[in-house]
């Protein structure tokens, strides 16, 4: 089978959250000698882009999305042994969350779901999470991205709040922010690291800020 044909039955178990195909094609990948970067990179992110792209355009909800995230993470598991990274995290640790006093999940478990599935480690602290639990967890996991979601105009504040407090203990961490209430703008004006729209995007601005 050629690497094209591996490459493109990965991207297509993402699609369609074949797990045996997943895995079968993940054997085939290795057995091809195919770099790890690229069985990740250009087969199975490349179908969690789709995933996201539809997630956006409503073609299909957060199941599926989770479902194609289970897929890959299967996949994942057969390349763990031939990763070089710890805890088997490919690319890093993220620390996610919805900020203090906000108890909105449906788009922070997209893109958790989104970056599990493009080899990150993620640390989901849940809802209405302060600012001291992320800087917690992000020692305890040795973390570099912090992601904090706000899905109420009231709770924008909070996001704030985590930069100065990553400030403050002049940590390395770096913040992203998303939600409907969020902006580019917003984020720029706070001095986050970055912004996410949407959960497809979100995994190009933690690839670059992991570069």
């Amino acid at each position: 089978m050629s690497k094209e044909q591996i490459l493109a039955d990965l991207k297509t178990a993402v699609e369609t959250w074949n797990v045996k195909l997943a895995q079968d094609s993940t054997n085939a990948a290795i057995k091809e000698k195919i770099n790890i970067k690229e069985i990740i990179e250009k087969g199975l992110g490349k179908g969690m882009e789709t995933i996201g792209e539809k997630f956006d355009k409503a073609e299909i909800y957060l199941p599926q999305v989770v479902a194609a995230s289970k897929t890959m993470e299967a996949a994942i598991k057969i390349l763990e042994p031939l990763m070089s990274a710890g805890d088997g995290a490919l690319r890093g640790t993220i620390v996610m969350g919805t900020v203090e006093g906000d108890i909105h999940e449906i788009g922070k478990n997209v893109c958790c779901a989104m970056l599990r599935g493009a080899g990150y480690n993620v640390v989901d602290l849940g809802p209405d999470a302060s600012s001291q639990q992320f800087l917690d967890a992000a020692e305890e996991n040795e973390a570099a991205i912090l992601g904090g979601s706000a899905l109420m105009t009231t709770t924008l504040e909070a996001q704030r709040e985590l930069v100065e407090a990553v400030k403050e203990i002049d940590a390395k961490y770096k913040c992203i922010f998303g939600g409907a209430p969020c902006s580019k703008a917003w984020c720029d004006e706070i001095g986050a690291d970055g912004y996410s729209a949407t959960a497809a995007e979100i995994i190009e601005l933690v690839n670059e800020l992991t570069k």
